[in-house]
């Protein structure tokens, strides 16, 4: 199916400033959109106010107007610019919002603009969360028990019947604003009057807790002729309750049987026909039960999200570009692979390697902060590693935080002054969940406590748990040893598990220098291996690198000369997207 002809002015709403749900994953979105519609022959026309982003750059768009991202301003824009088509999955929550009020209020229909990517009933139906719910029991699937309520009277009314714990959820909102978990009658009052002054619809879901339960996620894109894929699975190390934002994920997913898996995929499918989302991505979550192995659906995003930005680059298939060219009448098996150069979009990508993000928290500037982590988002940034393992990933993700942590080092409070272990301390940090809970873990089976234990205490799945016991029980055995007597096998073995250089001269007490110094000498160096949608099963022509301790290096150099250019690393306070 050819691109559509009867389209030649689209606009585009970005996201508008960074707030914490919601940061340069749709600058990342909205730029590749541009860049594409601008490359296939159509006006584009963007608004967005954040300054300190590639999407307002004067070269991305025709016109590109800085101006407050509201359903009046948007409004005006609209009538001066006459665009047939607006596209709002690639703003995040604020484009999505606008575009469902303009929608409502009559301004497209009156300006003849047409909802492109998902239609208004497509968005209502995901968003609103009534609706949503009507649409998973029209095709089978089962949601967590819940109810709708739109004021305190009906929320005790509902309350009655679900009983605590229980989870809050307004609707329409941004990064799980106004969610919360309720464990009493007290936090039940004071946090659903929250989650209804935080939905623009005043509208609040009640949910039984799901507390503990595996959560998952796939990134899902659909075309006009019905064709899907599954871009990429992610696993939550948190189990629900923790804000996907704020947890570590793991892609692709580690613990599901394949026979779960393909049940999840058939699901994931039933759901974006079901909601109606004709062209684009969605990010679809999913609670497992651990005992059982019962799945419920959670939510669904009509939109390219947070995850969707992740899931591209852990995969390297570009969400943002597709989606942005099937919004304009393009199909999956028409849109190339710019990797492979020969594979199509309709071709899942299959990737042989392990990728871990780590969210990136700066409570220390707010010291007064509950620093809780809930289903409401508090980090501010992330860091994405990958590696041959989850172990590897995993520690080569840490150092990336920039937060003078080069892999599972000793808590303070861990041990007491005599020098043991405090275990309340441990304890009570594993229960409650907290930005800083990975390394307790690890301080846990330090002290003694087995996995089981660990689980009792976390509910984070034993699989992972067993992963950070093995980089301590490593660390172990290299602190029985002296630098003299460490062999090559050995420094070989913990590079592979993802030590770094610095974290290695911690524990044998030496300057990082001399660990690269030893490494060189022995030749143990890394090497690079390429992301390339396909495990190697075409050739890549996209540089797209990551480094790891193996014997081929999958990187060609070239004759040219080359300029390294090093980025910022994780948004934090101070340093964002600019």
């Amino acid at each position: 199916m050819p691109k559509r002809t009867d389209i030649e002015k689209i606009l585009i709403i970005g996201s508008g400033p960074i707030i914490i749900g919601q940061a340069c994953e749709f600058d990342y979105s909205g730029t590749q959109a541009c860049k594409v519609l601008k490359e296939e022959g159509f006006t584009v026309v963007l608004v967005n106010s954040n300054p300190a982003t590639i999407m307002t750059d004067p070269e991305m768009a025709h016109r590109t107007y800085v101006e407050p991202i509201t359903p009046e301003i948007v409004a005006k824009i609209i009538e001066k610019e006459r665009p047939q088509a607006l596209l709002p999955t690639l703003g995040g929550q604020t484009a999505l919002n606008v575009a469902v009020t303009l929608a409502e209020s009559g301004v497209l229909d009156k300006f003849n603009v047409e909802l492109i990517g998902a239609k208004l009933p497509a968005i209502k139906k995901a968003e609103d969360r009534d609706l949503f719910k009507q649409a998973m029991e029209n095709i089978g699937l089962e949601v967590p028990r819940s109810g709708y309520v739109h004021s305190m009277e009906e929320a005790k009314k509902i309350i009655k019947d679900l009983g605590f714990p229980v989870i809050i959820r307004p609707s329409f909102t941004l990064g799980g604003t106004g969610g919360s978990v309720a464990y009493n009658m007290k936090e039940f009052e004071e946090k659903v009057e929250w989650g209804l002054n935080a939905s623009p619809t005043h509208e609040v879901l009640i949910e039984a807790s799901v507390l503990g339960w595996k959560e998952f996620e796939l990134e899902v894109m659909r075309d006009l002729n019905d064709n899907v894929v599954i871009v990429c699975s992610i696993e939550n190390f948190d189990p629900m309750g923790i804000h996907t934002g704020d947890s570590i994920t793991v892609a692709p997913a580690q613990t599901l049987t394949d026979k779960e898996y393909q049940i999840m995929r058939d699901a994931a499918i039933a759901i974006i026909r079901e909601i109606g989302v004709e062209t684009g991505g969605s990010n679809i979550q999913f609670a497992v039960n651990p005992e059982d192995g019962r799945m419920v659906v959670i939510e669904m995003n009509p939109r390219v999200s947070r995850s969707s930005a992740l899931a591209s680059k852990a995969t390297g298939f570009p969400i943002a570009k597709s989606a942005a060219k099937l919004a304009v009448g393009y199909t999956l098996d028409e849109i190339p692979n710019d990797i492979t150069k020969k594979t199509p979009a309709c071709f899942e990508p299959t990737i042989d390697y392990c990728v871990v993000k780590i969210p990136r928290f700066t409570f220390e500037k707010f010291p007064e902060a509950d620093a809780t982590l809930t289903t409401q988002m508090k980090s501010v940034g992330e860091v994405m590693a990958i590696g041959r393992t989850f172990k590897e990933s995993l520690q080569k993700a840490i150092r990336s935080l920039e937060i003078d942590r080069y892999g599972l080092q000793i808590e303070k409070d861990s041990r007491k002054p005599d020098g043991t272990w405090n275990l309340e301390v441990i304890r009570c940090n594993l229960k409650t969940p907290c930005w800083n809970r990975l390394w307790y873990i690890a301080d846990a089976f330090r002290a003694g406590m087995s996995v089981d234990e660990v689980y009792e205490l976390t509910f984070i799945d034993p699989w992972f748990l067993d992963n950070v016991k093995e980089v301590v029980e490593a660390e172990n055995h290299l602190k029985g040893l002296s630098w003299d007597e460490l062999d090559p096998e050995t420094l070989e073995e913990a590079k592979k598990m993802g030590f770094s250089d610095m974290r290695l001269a911690q524990i044998f007490g030496v300057k990082e220098e001399k660990v690269l110094q030893r490494r060189e000498e022995l030749g143990i160096k890394p090497v690079f291996k390429s992301v390339d949608t396909c495990a190697a099963e075409f050739e890549a022509y996209t540089p797209y690198f990551y480094s790891t301790y193996e014997r081929t290096t999958e990187q060609k150099r070239g004759e040219q000369k080359r300029v390294i250019i090093l980025g910022g690393g994780p948004n934090r306070i101070g340093q964002g997207i600019e």
